[in-house]
């Protein structure tokens, strides 16, 4: 098995959506998800495992959400195109300690 793709996402939205639920907009990648799961550790980053192939690190969550975000146990992935929603798909939420977060990556 290859090594999974690690991308950075730097442009991102965390909102509630009117059930009051959070949710992730993110730009839409070219393959569908696959037993999507986000990885937290109450801190400035993330983990989405979209599918084996492709982990998005999702960079700098704004102080304001993290709380929420730590006590959440599901959240809703949006990826987007152009303006448009390509799909939208339920993450559970694992907490951590530590996040396995690649050394290469730089981290704002």
């Amino acid at each position: 098995m290859s090594e999974p793709i690690v991308e950075q996402e730097k442009k991102y939205n965390i909102l509630k959506n009117a059930a009051g639920d959070l949710m992730i907009l993110i730009r839409a990648r070219m393959n569908d998800a696959q037993n999507p799961r986000m990885v937290y550790n109450g801190g400035k980053h993330a983990l989405l495992y979209r599918n084996e192939g492709n982990v998005i690190v999702l960079d700098f969550i704004h102080p304001s959400i993290r709380q929420e975000l730590n006590n959440a146990s599901q959240i809703l992935i949006v990826e987007a195109y152009d303006g448009s929603i390509v799909r939208e798909y339920t993450s559970d939420i694992r907490h951590l300690k530590e996040l396995p977060i690649p050394e290469d990556i730089i981290l704002n």
